[in-house]
């Protein structure tokens, strides 16, 4: 073979594999193709990504598939930035190439972060076939197929495979289409993740709703009906825009379910007007007072109008008309504030939480500033802020017309005694509820919080007691201390997740393995376990340990990638002896702890042994 055929041929066989890895999407786009395996490519997802701004009268505007778009379409790279833009009539086309290079078959999800988008559809073409959702907030819920808020599309390559995907969004409002790619893993830990955030926010928000509805119900005084009636439209409103509420309340409505948001916006409005008029105390024919009552008609007028103009008008005049309330709210308190009325001072300081976070959130509502899981994050944060100022400046309140109620006791004694009663029976309540409060409080505060044990408070409490028993009583009291044998290499080898759920095995053994009354199990550190055995002498610590010990072996976990995982323990055990501390029966303990430690793992000694050995 002649030297010029072969270095055609070595030149043609080094093309193979860019011409396998080449498909006809990626050709028409220019976009780069993801390689789905590395998680830094999924990260930078939307370096990966290519759009078109398709506006009324465009031929891909009107295009209801990707084969009916133009050849020539001159795609624009992503570049890494988020796809935010405000109020917009086009249609927005969105393509990505994804490559499974791995050895075997898997699945990720293309997530879409963004709840409130009225139509969007999803085409993943691989293998000959296309597959197509059609989705968004005017469709049923179910159009998504799963179960989620957010937009979900499981993308499922086999090894080697390259997919295209195309999405067409267009919403009569913002639009926002923040993508990542993410493993089940990794979309299940951050719906975890965010569950818990938006469950304890929205739980803390019943329950101060609640709390003042119970205050006005025992009390009377409207501004208590007036702020449970904020919180729970806050909440309405702020479960709309998330999702939650086309989620769980009107999942087959969608055009309710879009109706909502500015519908709850605007009762957010007139439940504010009516708070800040009755909290702040403003006189009758005021400027002030004036301008609540006109501020109060509007929010009913727009209200009303809500059921009759379209979302795209009434979202942005409710916005504007929730903005004004805020704004005038904010300057009459500070008004009051100025006229010498102490409560102001904390209103005040709530509605500014509340004017700079409402803001911030609308600018990323209406496509002015990206992130908008940020966004609301930092909403919820400044509704929690503010929600806590609001019932502290009810606090400072109530103790401004007590002071009242004292300064006319000469005046009217019979009248005052009467009031005095009111506000104590309000106080006693109040009292009995931070009572129950502080008892919850306080039992959480002693177990711990991943594998519900008692934690090292509790043992820094409850071990003195039982030692002071013990001394007294002259019965025995072993300690007995359990550590798990290399689990800095089962974090490092399978994640901290797989850690907390091996933790958690071994609590539920401990247990298992701990029965009596008085028996009291204790984890104290990251894998450190103790044991307090009132009346349990050495050797029947160590049989109770060496049964823990071959059950905890002997139970095999599974890790996340199908591994099989055995975890030993390894314990040190020693008995309160005449005359020692506290301190130093844990020393002993941790002495023989290490002992078994350094004899193999796997066992438990006593310290009397460790001892005698030395």
């Amino acid at each position: 073979m002649s030297p010029i055929l072969r270095l055609f041929a070595i030149l043609s066989l080094s093309l193979i594999p860019a011409l396998a890895f080449t498909d006809a999407g990626s050709l028409k786009t220019g976009c780069p193709t993801l390689e789905a395996t590395d998680s830094g490519a999924r990260d930078s997802l939307m370096q990966y990504i290519c759009f078109y701004n398709a506006p009324p009268g465009e031929p891909a505007h009107n295009a209801s598939r990707p084969e009916q778009l133009p050849e020539d379409l001159a795609w624009t790279p992503a570049h890494g930035r988020d796809l935010v833009f405000s109020a917009t009539k086009s249609v927005y086309w969105v393509h990505l190439h994804i490559r499974n290079s791995g050895a075997e078959r898997s699945l990720w999800y293309l997530k879409l972060n963004y709840p409130l988008l009225h139509e969007i559809t999803l085409w993943q073409t691989g293998n000959g076939t296309t597959e197509s959702i059609v989705t968004g907030d005017q469709h049923a819920f179910s159009s998504r197929g799963i179960d989620y808020r957010y937009f979900l599309l499981p993308v499922t390559l086999d090894a080697g495979e390259t997919r295209s995907i195309t999405l067409r969004v267009h919403s009569s409002g913002a639009l926002n289409v923040p993508l990542s790619l993410e493993t089940p893993a990794e979309v299940i830990a951050g719906s975890n993740h965010l569950t818990l955030t938006h469950g304890l926010f929205y739980g803390a928000l019943l329950v101060f709703a609640v709390f003042n509805l119970l205050l006005f119900f025992s009390s009377g005084t409207a501004y208590y009906f007036y702020n449970a009636f904020y919180m729970a439209a806050l909440g309405l409103f702020l479960f709309a825009m998330g999702g939650f509420a086309n989620q769980y309340f009107w999942p087959n409505n969608a055009s309710f379910a879009n109706t909502s948001i500015p519908l709850s916006l605007s009762l957010c409005a007139l439940s504010m007007t009516l708070f800040g008029r009755s909290f702040l105390e403003v006189a009758k024919g005021t400027i002030s007072e004036t301008a609540l009552k006109t501020l109060a008609w509007f929010c009913i007028g727009f209200l009303a109008l809500t059921l009759i103009l379209p979302y795209t008008k009434t979202i942005l005049l409710n916005t504007v008309l929730a903005l004004t309330v805020i704004s005038s709210l904010f300057i009459i308190a500070a008004v009051r504030w100025k006229q010498g009325y102490q409560p102001a001072m904390w209103y005040l300081l709530a509605w500014l939480v509340m004017l700079v976070g409402g803001l911030i959130y609308a600018l990323a509502a209406f496509g002015y500033l990206t992130d908008f899981l940020a966004r609301e994050a930092l909403m919820q944060f400044a509704v929690g802020g503010q929600v806590i100022l609001l019932n502290y400046a009810m606090v400072q309140r109530w103790r401004l017309l007590n002071q009242k109620l004292l300064e006319v006791e000469h005046n009217a004694r019979t009248e005052l005694e009467f009031k005095v009663h009111e506000r104590t029976a309000q106080l006693r309540n109040t009292m009995r509820e931070l009572e129950k409060a502080n008892r919850q409080l306080s039992t959480l505060s002693m177990n711990d919080a991943l594998t519900g044990l008692h934690n090292r408070r509790h043992l820094d409490n409850i071990f003195p007691e039982l030692c002071a028993e013990a001394r007294r009583t002259g019965h025995t009291l072993t300690l007995a201390l359990v550590d798990a044998d290399h689990f800095k290499a089962i974090n490092d080898t399978w994640g901290h997740s797989f850690g907390d759920t091996c933790l958690q095995f071994i609590a539920e053994m401990l247990t298992r393995h701990v029965k009596r009354p008085r028996d009291i199990a204790i984890r104290f550190g990251g894998e450190e376990f103790a044991l307090l055995l009132p009346g349990t002498d050495p050797a029947g610590a160590r049989i109770v340990c060496e049964a823990l010990l071959a059950d905890v072996a002997n139970t095999p976990l599974i890790s996340p990638d199908g591994t099989e995982v055995r975890i030993t323990l390894s314990a040190g055990i020693a008995s309160l002896r005449t005359g020692e501390d506290q301190n130093r029966l844990f020393e002993r303990a941790d002495e023989a702890l290490y002992a078994a430690k350094n004899e193999g793992r796997n066992r438990a000694l006593l310290s009397e042994v460790t001892e005698a050995r030395t």
